[in-house]
């Protein structure tokens, strides 16, 4: 294992989603995909077996979405920090995924440079709010 190197894990139950994931974080000398799940029984398995950094967990999958994975895999590897990647461009969603115990929240739209810092901050022990859902934060008096 490379010290300095992020080690992730892309959950997303679209071949495509996975692929541009991979390809846009091949990119990134800092960054190893370690493995790659269509769903959430692999996600949670994968996790357990190879304990990476970062996972990068879809919410909508069949049987198990991406609320109960990280759930789960928190239970079972605390120290794995968990970025949402969603469709789900709406507050709650990022709200319930963040109660969940995700360190973080990107739509899909999210541009790649976003992604990639998301996956720096979080690493780095921030929470990490796309800025699509983050300007739907209303203001704090």
């Amino acid at each position: 294992m490379n010290k300095g190197i992020i080690r992730i894990i892309v959950v997303d139950d679209h071949p495509a989603v996975r692929k541009s994931i991979k390809i846009l974080l091949g990119t990134n000398p800092g960054f190893e995909i370690i493995a790659e799940c269509e769903d959430g029984h692999s996600a949670i398995e994968q996790a357990t077996q190879l304990i990476p950094d970062i996972m990068l967990v879809d919410i909508n999958m069949s049987p198990v979405d991406g609320f109960e994975v990280t759930e789960v895999v928190l239970k079972k590897v605390p120290s794995v920090k968990i970025i949402a990647l969603s469709i789900n461009n709406q507050l709650k969603y990022a709200t319930e995924m963040l109660r969940a115990g995700a360190r973080g929240y990107l739509t899909k739209t999210s541009p790649p440079k976003e992604i990639i810092q998301s996956i720096i901050d979080v690493h780095n022990g921030d929470i990490y709010i796309c800025h699509e859902i983050r300007k739907l934060i209303p203001p704090s008096d």
